[in-house]
Formats: C-alpha cells, structure tokens, sequence
C-alpha cells in the first residue's frame, strides 16, 4: 500500500523519537480500549531503542508485549529474542508489563503453533504497536527467501497467525508471525539503520517479487512507516 519514511540525522535521535512515538501510541491505546500491545524484533538495531523505551513514562502495567518471531532455542541461550528483550526492554518502569512468550518447551516449532497463536490471543489485536526489522537478504520477521514455508506464511487467507520457519541461510528452526497477522496491526514500522539497509530496502521495492524478498509483500499489504538513519 505505502511506505511512509521518517528520515533522521543519527540512530540517537532516531531512537529518541521513536521511542517517544511508541509511548504516545501505547497510551492512546490504552486511553481507549484499556490495554495496549507491542510487537517488536529482537537483533542488535532495537536495542538502543528499548534501552530509550523502557522508561516512557506511560501505565505498562496494560501494556502486553510479544515479539515478531523467535528462534526456537532456550531463553538461556545468547540467540533468544526472548532473553534480549527482557534484559533490555522489560527493564526499568516496563518492567511492569506483561510478557507473552512465543517459545514454548516442544522440541519441534511446528508443533507449538496452535499454542503459541492462543497465547498471542490473550493480547490485545489488532496489535497496537508492530516493529519489524529486515535482514540483508530481504526478510523479515521470520519470513525467509530461502524457506520452504514461505509461501504459507505470506498467504493472506490462511488463517494463520502463527507460522514454524526452517531457514536454510541462517542457523534454528523459528516461530514466526504470517503476513496476515503482520499486516493486521494497527501501526507497523520498519526499523533500519545504515546505507547498506536502506539500499536493500529501495533495491527491493523496486526490482524484487515478494517472494524474493518478504519486506516487499509487507509494503504491498499494509501502511509501514520507515524509521531510518544512517
């Protein structure tokens, strides 16, 4: 549908801004219907922007928080998304909200997706607040080029919200959200920063199918606001 750019001279003010937009958005969520949700991705580029939310002055005690996807591994392990943003975001006054796990103990993702959509139903949906992120091969969330469940997961009549991802360019199975589920939430950003992202994202759009290259099915589907700096 669109893609919105908001263009910033440093990460710094980059995560400033938007830190103080997500807060805005989560208040007014609550303000109306008394809960709020956030949706956010794990990776080294959020984490100053976490560091910069965790203590928005806003009732985190409504606030639900869940993530995109997660890499089907122990809490323990250095690879979780679970244990980056309970160390870096569940911190401080947010620590007060409430965290919805995706991982679950099933060996096998595949198995836990029934599990994994009803407990990301106990939040509140549309989802309020959704922060994607997008790798140099054009994915986002768990949403690979190179996986055999590609196609399914950006089926936007599947019903699914949830969906187990086996990459074959990158290392653990993942529980990923669909597109539909993406693409549903009430405001989406994608959260980049460097030349190099940005170059990936223009050349994308521009030349690439969505299944070359999954951020273009999210930009065809919905309104994404960009959030970028160099």
């Amino acid at each position: 549908m669109a893609l919105i750019e908001s263009v910033y001279e440093s990460a710094e003010a980059l995560n400033t801004a938007f830190a103080d937009d997500i807060a805005r958005l989560l208040s007014d969520a609550i303000a109306s219907r008394g809960k709020a949700s956030l949706m956010v991705s794990g990776g080294r580029t959020p984490l100053p922007l976490f560091q910069a939310l965790c203590n928005a002055d806003i009732d985190w005690s409504n606030v639900d928080v869940s993530l995109v996807d997660e890499r089907w591994v122990d809490e323990q392990d250095d690879a979780s998304n679970t244990k980056l943003v309970k160390q870096n975001l569940l911190v401080g006054k947010a620590a007060a909200a409430r965290f919805v796990d995706m991982k679950s103990a099933e060996s096998d993702a595949a198995d836990a997706v029934l599990d994994c959509e009803a407990r990301l139903a106990t939040m509140s949906q549309p989802f309020d607040v959704l922060i994607l992120g997008m790798g140099e091969d054009g994915h986002t969330a768990s949403l690979f080029p190179c996986s055999e469940q590609l196609e399914a997961g950006l089926d936007m009549n599947s019903g699914r919200v949830c969906i187990a991802t086996q990459p074959t360019t990158a290392p653990h199975q993942r529980m990923s959200l669909t597109l539909p589920a993406i693409v549903s939430s009430r405001n989406i950003f994608l959260h980049l920063t460097g030349d190099k992202k940005r170059d990936v994202l223009n050349d994308a759009l521009a030349n690439a199918s969505a299944a070359e290259k999954p951020i273009v099915a999210v930009v065809n589907a919905a309104q994404v606001t960009l959030k970028w700096a160099p």
